[in-house]
């Protein structure tokens, strides 16, 4: 486990909270870089806290952040966050989108008169109906304390100004509120020596407990913690909720769908950004949630995949034209569908123009593919460049699709989970091909096998990891081998800061 530093002008300023070894000066933590690095302290990269106050440019606080950065620390507030708090651009520039919310908060009564200061500790504040304005504050400007001044004008709400806020200044029931903020956010600041130095890494798992069809249930969760904790990681289930604290962590697992414009997107470039293990990756997310990237990519590289055609918003050729050389039926997919949706199988002339038309309204382009009916399609799970699962998906029944919608329930078809040496040969070789050409993160490649022909359907980023069904042959030894890809990661990137120290 990385080490801590939390810091702040005065020792006197901690005095209120739980005493802590990991709290230290400006003073000592700027005299700290003329000092040899202790023997017994851990060779990688620390987690500072920054609760100092002259945060402004050249100021002692904004040199602790300053430093931290520059000896590949990660700290929060990061410079950048200090600069933009800085410029009141800069932050109009990082709340941009926030009047829907305070004009939603209005309505409900939540803001109230004319003027209105919100304390905002770790993402927290003392105004429940306001929980969500603070929550969205940090994430775009993770600053531990902070102070937001809001005004009303011409009956619209708008932030007038939003600073640091001093340690010293909080009242006696800001402080409690400040002491459980910074418990959640950083559970490791409390923990006695023996439990810190019981794991050697943190990973937080980003689930959303809401989701219908979640990429790991319950019992898989339950078994990528065990699977962690065993190899010397500390994994914590995260949410959306905690964006702010990714820095806390050495890695960032994604057990959320994904998609590019949401948080799953958002939250996987800040983690790589503050240099955390990533699986997905945004690089993976941005390739295999398109199929009209996929299509294109494999169809360059010369991986087997279904015979199809791009169509284009506004082409004025007769659609017969566009698709000629094509035979009935065929699917027709948006770029970004998931679980069967956004997919239809079209059996016309006529049916392609009006399922076209329609899917049209939220695409650009489309993807039009020869229609491959079989029983079941391959998923091979591949980590790291090797396979890890091999299951059968079935066709859910009396539908071509495994997933079926209708009537607003979700139907699916069975499963087999199969020993990947039993699995044809050029199921695995296509597999591979196709995550070769993405990256080296965790991928479900679906294969569908016709006869002797073998086609790549698609390469999903963020594959299923479920309890009794991906890990039906390999059991708890699955979940250990994805831990086992974290912890090397990790080494790894904690190998090459301490090069850049050295």
């Amino acid at each position: 486990m990385c080490p801590l530093r939390i810091v702040v002008d005065r020792l006197e300023d901690w005095r209120p909270y739980f005493p802590s070894e990991d709290v230290i000066t400006a003073d000592s933590f700027l005299a700290e870089e003329r000092q040899p690095r202790l023997a017994d302290e851990p060779d990688r990269t620390t987690r500072v806290i920054n609760l100092c106050s002259e945060l402004d440019d050249l100021g002692t606080g904004y040199y602790v952040s300053l430093l931290a950065q520059a000896r590949g620390q990660r700290v929060l507030p990061t410079v950048e966050t200090l600069n933009a708090l800085g410029r009141k651009a800069l932050v109009d520039l990082q709340l941009d989108g926030l009047k829907a919310l305070l004009d939603d908060l209005s309505r409900q009564g939540a803001l109230r008169g004319d003027r209105l200061t919100l304390r905002v500790l770790f993402g927290d504040c003392r105004e429940p109906g306001l929980s969500r304005l603070a929550r969205k504050l940090f994430e775009r400007l993770p600053c531990p304390l902070l102070e937001a001044r809001l005004v009303r004008r011409h009956d619209a709400w708008r932030l007038a100004r939003l600073k640091p806020l001093r340690l010293r200044e909080l009242t006696v029931d800001e402080q409690d509120l400040f002491a459980t903020a910074l418990n959640r956010h950083s559970r490791q600041v409390w923990r006695t020596p023996k439990a810190r130095r019981r794991y050697r890494f943190d990973l937080a798992i980003l689930v959303d407990p809401e989701e219908t069809l979640p990429p790991s249930n319950r019992g898989a969760l339950k078994a990528f913690i065990r699977a962690g904790r065993r190899q010397g990681i500390d994994v914590s289930l995260v949410t959306r909720r905690d964006a702010g604290r990714l820095a806390e962590f050495d890695g960032l697992f994604i057990r959320e769908t994904t998609a590019l414009n949401h948080h799953t997107y958002r939250m996987a470039r800040r983690a790589e950004h503050e240099g955390l293990v990533v699986i997905d990756a945004p690089r993976d997310i941005l390739r295999c949630t398109n199929k009209v990237y996929l299509h294109a990519l494999l169809r360059a590289k010369g991986v087997p995949a279904p015979e199809g055609i791009l169509l284009k918003r506004g082409d004025r050729r007769p659609l017969a034209e566009r698709v000629a050389g094509l035979g009935f039926p065929l699917v027709l997919k948006i770029p970004d569908g998931a679980f069967s949706r956004g997919i239809v199988k079209v059996t016309s002339l006529q049916e392609l123009a009006h399922e076209s038309e329609r899917l049209f309204a939220t695409s650009a382009l489309l993807l039009l593919q020869e229609w491959l009916p079989t029983a079941f399609d391959w998923r091979i799970g591949v980590l790291d460049g090797q396979v890890l699962f091999a299951s059968r998906y079935y066709m859910a029944r009396g539908h071509w699709q495994i997933y079926h919608h209708a009537g607003g329930r979700v139907k699916s078809g069975g499963f087999t989970t199969h020993d990947p040496a039993e699995v044809p040969p050029a199921v695995i070789k296509a597999a591979l091909r196709a995550t070769r050409l993405i990256g080296d993160g965790f991928y479900g490649v679906d294969i569908k096998q016709v006869g002797d022909r073998v086609v790549v359907i698609e390469v999903n980023d963020n594959p299923n990891v479920d309890a009794g069904i991906e890990d039906a042959v390999l059991g708890r030894a699955l979940y250990e081998r994805i831990m086992a890809v974290f912890l090397a990661r990790m080494e790894a990137r904690v190998g090459q800061r301490d090069g850049l120290d050295g």
